[in-house]
């Protein structure tokens, strides 16, 4: 129909234009499965035809600041298995004074965090000892201890190599003690060690077993000399991991590892009695002499001083 008040068989001008500018700015609408069939001129929608056009559909955009969008990443991690998505903690980790800052999942256990401090540390987990508010069980996971991020996890242990270099200088040191024995003469011969043999043995001094070896006595070894002439005795506290040497006057308690090396020897005409010295110090000087042992003991002191301990 021609527009009112024009002529006939012709539209106002800029119909046209307006129209096509509204079609223009209008977003484009997907057609559907009978809208697509009308406009090819078929008169009804097949279901192939359907399924095609929905596979061809844009997905609708998430809207910015959508909540599902941002909650797919966490900690710059994808959600999904094999470790990603898990909820981290702060931890620092110290062990021989150095801080070690670590970033680990809440809901790994004990035994998983000691792997991680294997890694840094090279600690094997055999020897680690791991502490927060006691020892961290190994099968319980950091959650279930009430691990808060930025909390201190303390490691004790020895490497190795640190084990070894600690055995080492023992061994040498017995090995130079035994050249330098071979070397000298006998040391019951020597004239610092004669003056306290010429005294003869003591008659309170414990009897002795003759090519026998017995583990240590119960109560402490007595009735010895030292190098001054004095009665002497020698306990040993296992459970404090201690050497006590008692005289009249006091009595000093030496940590087992602070004594370097033991030696002995047999008194001439009394084998079955030995003159044995406790290394305190790097040289000779710091020996601390011990006269008449019976000789059935002098296998187990040096066991129990130098690290083989003897079980009862």
């Amino acid at each position: 129909m021609a527009a009112a008040g024009s002529p006939d068989g012709m539209e106002e001008a800029g119909m046209d234009t307006e129209a096509e500018t509204v079609a223009a700015e209008a977003p484009a609408r997907p057609l559907n499965c009978v809208e697509v069939e009308a406009a090819a001129g078929v008169g009804v929608a097949t279901e192939d035809a359907c399924v095609a056009l929905s596979s061809l559909q844009p997905a609708p955009a998430q809207p910015p600041g959508d909540p599902v969008a941002q909650a797919s990443v966490s900690n710059g991690e994808d959600a999904g298995g094999g470790g990603t998505g898990r909820e981290l903690v702060d931890l620092k980790i110290i062990w021989n004074k150095t801080k070690h800052d670590v970033k680990f999942p809440l809901d790994s256990t004990g035994s998983e965090l000691k792997q991680k401090i294997h890694s840094i540390t090279g600690l094997p987990p055999a020897m680690q000892k791991v502490m927060y508010k006691g020892l961290v069980p190994e099968d319980k996971t950091l959650r279930e201890i009430k691990v808060a991020s930025g909390a201190k996890i303390m490691v004790v242990g020895s490497t190795i190599n640190d084990v070894l270099a600690v055995n080492t200088p023992k061994d040498s040191a017995q090995q130079d003690a035994k050249a330098e024995e071979n070397k000298k003469e006998p040391l019951c011969r020597q004239k610092q060690h004669r003056k306290v043999l010429d005294k003869g043995k003591p008659e309170d001094v414990m009897p002795s077993v003759k090519g026998a070896q017995e583990r240590l006595p119960t109560v402490p070894l007595s009735g010895m000399y030292n190098k001054s002439g004095g009665k002497v005795r020698l306990t040993f506290k296992l459970e404090q991991d201690q050497l006590w040497i008692g005289t009249k006057e006091r009595t000093e308690k030496l940590p087992m590892g602070s004594i370097k090396n033991v030696v002995s020897e047999p008194i001439e005409g009394h084998e079955d009695y030995h003159m044995m010295a406790f290394q305190l110090g790097p040289t000779e000087a710091s020996y601390y002499w011990v006269y008449w042992v019976p000789t059935q003991y002098v296998d187990a002191i040096k066991d129990t001083v130098l690290g083989k301990w003897q079980y009862f």
